[in-house]
């Protein structure tokens, strides 16, 4: 199981992509699509139009990480779009941990009574 800090980025690349690229073509997509510098220690996350592979790209001030995961069964339960047009989605640390464990949090409410839950959740969402 993997582990990230609360203070970790994490962006969402909405749109699918080809798996069969590397480290490179996935560094150029986060710079294009994305528009964010991918050298900047968050996490880029992209996946394929079936949802069953993803890919995570991330620097770590030394050189670039390419992690993958492919599930064996189901899909991931990728976010959607909030406005047209948007290329990429910013998830909370938590929300990508559950991404990955394959929770669906779409239509998930949460506890409001919870300090900071609601703030969590529009970040997710």
């Amino acid at each position: 199981m993997l582990s990230f800090p609360g203070s970790l980025r994490v962006f969402i690349a909405l749109e699918p992509c080809d798996m069969r690229a590397g480290i490179n073509t996935l560094h150029a997509l986060g710079a294009d699509r994305l528009r964010e510098d991918t050298r900047s220690g968050a996490l880029f996350v992209f996946t394929n139009k079936r949802r069953r592979l993803l890919k995570v790209l991330y620097w770590d001030g030394t050189g670039m990480w390419l992690m993958t995961k492919r599930l064996e069964q189901g899909t991931f339960h990728w976010p959607r779009t909030a406005e047209v047009g948007q290329t990429k989605l910013e998830l909370a640390p938590e929300a990508f941990q559950m991404l990955i464990d394959g929770v669906d949090m779409h239509g998930a409410n949460p506890d409001i009574s919870h300090p900071g839950a609601l703030e969590r959740v529009r970040r997710v969402c």
